[in-house]
């Protein structure tokens, strides 16, 4: 679905490239993530993908159609929400959903269904401006569905959301992966990447530091070891409540196997690194 070889954008105002010798490739149903803080290249990334920055180098395939012989015709087929909402305020939810479905002469799906996939059903016809900030986020969200997209593509998709509406963006992205809807997702959140994509870039300073899944990741990172504690019976850590053991061999450790049988038995724990753990590990910078 996406091909690029190469990538490398210098902003006209800047003096060191924002996005340097990119290449990466995203499958058809695949959900990619950009992994990064704020800063590192992932919306410039996706703004040249989309077709909003020009002037950059490399090569980029997108649809099977190198970029640059793209047209308007490139947003039938593709979806972007935005991190930063952009709405007419003086305009209903509705008002906002029928005007930009209105743009799109294939098929659609009705206001009153995108709205009920993101939970603002019962604000439709309230004004936008009287929106919070993450209801303003979901009705985003909810307009980059109007037209069945075949590529999505989401920047922040959970920037501003309390967590149960977090759940539910992501319980979305997962379903339009089951319909066959390729993904990308720039993101901060290390949750978001960590439970919806099926492989993560991260990019620091405008370049790719490590491509892979999530889990293998974790794995190549993290410590091979399970943790085992233990309380008193009065609830209370007594001594040395924790020991660790390695993975290997550890069927047969008897020090492992006698730890099993300690009276107060508390918690058992692999010491899989976190992805951002990982992050870290691999960029020596944060994700904030």
């Amino acid at each position: 679905m996406i091909c690029v070889e190469g990538l490398t954008y210098i902003y006209p105002s800047g003096s060191s490239p924002a996005v340097r010798e990119l290449s990466f490739d995203v499958e058809k149903g695949e959900v990619f993530g950009f992994l990064g803080p704020s800063g590192a290249g992932k919306t410039t990334t996706q703004n040249i993908l989309i077709g909003l920055i020009q002037g950059w180098r490399g090569q980029v395939q997108v649809l099977d159609r190198p970029l640059a012989k793209w047209g308007v015709d490139l947003y039938r087929s593709i979806g972007v929400s935005f991190e930063a909402p952009n709405h007419y305020l003086k305009l209903s939810a509705r008002e906002n959903l029928e005007y930009f479905r209105s743009l799109y002469d294939g098929n659609a799906d009705t206001v009153e269904d995108v709205l009920s996939i993101v939970g603002l059903e019962e604000h439709i016809d309230k004004k936008v401006g009287e929106f919070s900030k993450g209801m303003k986020g979901r009705l985003n969200f909810a307009r980059s569905l109007l037209h069945r997209p075949q590529l999505w593509f989401l920047d922040e998709p959970t920037v501003g959301l309390d967590p149960v509406n977090s759940v539910r963006i992501r319980e979305i992205i997962k379903q339009r992966k089951e319909l066959g809807v390729t993904t990308v997702v720039t993101t901060h959140d290390m949750t978001t990447a960590e439970v919806v994509c099926d492989r993560v870039a991260f990019i620091i300073d405008g370049q790719i530091a490590a491509i892979d899944s999530p889990a293998a990741l974790r794995r190549r990172y993290g410590t091979r070891e399970v943790e085992v504690r233990w309380e008193g019976t009065d609830g209370e850590s007594t001594g040395n409540g924790a020991e660790r053991f390695s993975l290997d061999g550890l069927a047969e450790n008897p020090a492992f196997l006698d730890a099993l049988r300690r009276d107060g038995l508390a918690t058992i724990h692999s010491l899989e690194a976190t992805l951002e753990d990982v992050f870290v590990q691999v960029t020596g910078r944060s994700l904030q």
